[in-house]
């Protein structure tokens, strides 16, 4: 009987060592929030706390193992189906895992006991995440999408929040986060389905959605262009629709994995809809805290998927035999396996850190928000933590998924390449990691975006003032301390390049982003395996790896940087050559 959070190793580990005592008590008002309805569920301290984590995270590694894992290959092979009347019918397998998955209390994670929710915190609630992604990448779009509650939750009115929330927690309805148009992708402000207001005040919505992740859920958090004559952001606004007869799906889309999540092509028909929280504050304000949490989701999707290939290869290298041994005992198959598990470990550990500061800075904003302090020092000592926490999350929010999602394409990748043959053939679940795999660097903004936001972060001061923290630890071990000193100098070529980045101007600083990215990205993982190398001995070797294989890596991105080459640019379409002709 597998349980998916059981039988992991260094998802266990995280758990113990992430210093949850302290996320719980933030979530948890320092354990003061047992008044109001379901308050008689709420922990009495941080052990408590904890131990209630602990509890769900094993059911839900219950349910991922036992009830979704097996029926993902059918699913997979099935898929969803759009009816004659614009409605879709979802598979029976994903129907009955969300039906499962409800039974369990899980459709109501991160929402708050007085909703029916369990009150978990995001970090909580992304190894939930991992977990079922590892069982049915695909599924993960649906569970995942309880963003949608907690958007609803924070910019709602109480008279919403009060008809929604409930039905979110009990797994009576699902969401989806309508954004994209045909011609708005990536640019959201270009964003022109139309909501206008009828004679009696009703908001209706008209337009077309494209690339809609469960489209066809019940409860539609749609963003629409309120103010016709502003045609940038500024004149959006956010709205809810329920699926009805006037919003219908006109298209399903046909795509190369997560068969199991339908995508969808929406028509608004004069559809009627309530408008969340003020006008003109869709986008810069609603939909930017949605996004946020989507792309955290999107690294633990990224994570489960890699996991689950690694899995398998991990398996095959041990019992494939050629040449009279096992293949593992090639060394390049070894090398390749050894990577690939400690990519997994480094993405884990960026993403759940990333995690914590999100909760940190999530609970620091409810407070603001519904329970502002009276004292003037707390108010400003509160106010001054929300800022740093933002700078921070602004730049790991994106760092997280962008390197754990080009991780999990690789890491299935080289998993179907150790397999060989077998894992290209449907008879191994590789393939469909690899295709599902495949999505994760281009939904919730592709992994050129997510660099252009992180770039901004590092070169902002944010990377430095936090490996600041990293390096004021002294280690007792001295090996230890000397792949800390050996992070240091990297920090200081990456610094070196930062000032060189920025006298050339933006355009420079956007075409050498990703260099910059991945050095600052490793400089920070370096440090958490270090920090985790204090608690565990086989950390100390994965430290050691990872540093070791990383800092030439760094040298040479950083050289590239600081060469001033920006012939992608200035000869671009001598080096690109002639547009193709259409064939």
């Amino acid at each position: 009987m597998p349980n998916f959070f059981e039988d992991n190793e260094d998802l266990l580990f995280l758990f113990d060592h992430l210093e949850l005592a302290d996320v719980a008590a933030v979530q948890e008002d320092d354990f003061m929030r047992n008044t109001g309805p379901n308050g008689e569920y709420a922990p009495l301290d941080a052990e408590d706390a904890i131990d209630n984590y602990r509890r769900v995270l094993s059911i839900v590694g219950d349910v991922a193992g036992n009830h979704i894992a097996p029926r993902a290959e059918q699913i997979d092979a099935e898929g969803n189906t759009l009816n004659a009347d614009g409605t879709v019918t979802l598979h029976p397998g994903v129907q009955a895992n969300l039906d499962v998955l409800a039974k369990a209390d899980l459709m109501g994670f991160t929402l708050p006991r007085e909703y029916g929710g369990l009150n978990c915190p995001c970090v909580v609630y992304t190894m939930a995440t991992e977990m079922v992604s590892r069982a049915d990448t695909s599924l993960m779009n649906l569970f995942g999408l309880q963003g949608i509650a907690e958007t609803i939750y924070a910019f709602a009115s109480d008279e919403i929040k009060a008809e929604y929330l409930p039905r979110f927690a009990r797994g009576e309805v699902t969401g989806a986060m309508v954004l994209t148009e045909p011609d708005a992708g990536s640019d959201l402000q270009a964003v022109g389905l139309r909501a206008w207001q009828d004679d009696d005040g009703q908001w209706r919505l008209t337009g077309v959605k494209r690339f809609i992740t469960n489209g066809c859920g019940e409860i539609l958090l749609t963003l629409a262009r309120s103010e016709p004559d502003i045609k940038d952001g500024r004149g959006l606004s956010l709205f809810l629709a329920e699926r009805g007869p006037r919003v219908r799906v006109r298209h399903l889309e046909e795509k190369l994995g997560i068969h199991g999540s339908p995508t969808c092509e929406l028509v608004y028909d004069d559809t009627p809809a309530k408008l969340i929280g003020e006008r003109q504050r869709g986008l810069v304000t609603y939909v930017m805290s949605l996004m946020n949490g989507a792309r955290v989701g999107i690294a633990g999707q990224s994570l489960g998927v890699a996991e689950a290939a690694y899995r398998v290869a991990r398996q095959y290298a041990y019992t494939r035999k050629q040449f009279g041994v096992s293949i593992e005992r090639l060394p390049a198959v070894a090398e390749m396996v050894t990577d690939m598990k400690i990519a997994i470990e480094a993405a884990r550990a960026l993403t759940y850190e990333t995690c914590r500061i999100c909760d940190f800075e999530n609970n620091n904003l409810r407070v603001l928000e519904f329970n502002k302090p009276n004292d003037k020092d707390e108010l400003n000592r509160r106010r001054g933590n929300g800022r740093t926490w933002k700078r921070l999350n602004s730049m790991l929010t994106p760092m997280s998924k962008y390197y754990a999602s080009e991780m999990c394409i690789r890491v299935a990748n080289e998993a179907l390449q150790v397999l060989g043959g077998s894992g290209y053939m449907k008879d191994y679940p590789v393939e469909r990691y690899a295709r599902d795999a495949r999505i994760t660097t281009i939904y919730e903004g592709t992994s050129q975006l997510q660099v252009v936001a992180a770039v901004r972060g590092v070169c902002s001061g944010a990377f430095e003032k936090h490996v600041d923290t990293y390096e004021q630890r002294e280690y007792t071990d001295k090996a230890l301390n000397e792949l800390k000193q050996k992070l240091v100098e990297a920090r200081l070529l990456v610094l070196e390049a930062i000032a060189f980045v920025k006298a050339r101007g933006t355009e420079y600083m956007d075409l050498h982003g990703r260099r910059l990215v991945d050095s600052a990205i490793a400089v920070l993982v370096g440090h958490l395996f270090l920090r985790q190398a204090t608690a565990n001995e086989r950390k100390r070797l994965v430290a050691q790896r990872f540093i070791e294989q990383h800092l030439p890596t760094i040298r040479r991105d950083i050289e590239i940087v600081r060469s001033g080459d920006q012939m992608a640019i200035d000869h671009y379409k001598t080096l690109a050559g002639p547009v193709p002709s259409a064939s």
